[in-house]
């Protein structure tokens, strides 16, 4: 199910009062699910599978958001290094005469 799908489904919900589904019971330990040692062992390209599931169920940026998010670090990167470069110029005079000694 698509997440736009599942989160129509949720705000409709929230919008009609209606109470959500119990969630799950969780599985027990020692099941392969929940084993991390069994995992690999019960079946070839599990983890595969399953980072390709997860993938999936990201929520990825759009364009806008990715170059918004350039322009921050960018302008973050312009301005650390701005505020180093001056206080390298206001301690290099003490470094050189007192710690250097010359």
């Amino acid at each position: 199910m698509a997440r736009e799908t599942r989160r129509q489904r949720r705000d409709a919900r929230r919008a009609s009062g209606e109470q959500p589904p119990p969630a799950p019971a969780p599985a027990l330990a020692g099941t392969p699910a929940h084993d991390p040692t069994a995992a690999h062992t019960t079946h070839r390209g599990g983890f595969v599978r399953e980072s390709v599931a997860e993938l999936r169920k990201v929520d990825w940026p759009n364009r806008n958001q990715v170059v918004q998010g350039t322009i921050v670090v960018i302008i973050a990167c312009g301005v650390v290094g701005a505020y180093l470069w001056g206080l390298d110029q206001i301690l290099q005079p003490f470094v050189r005469e007192v710690l250097l000694g010359g």
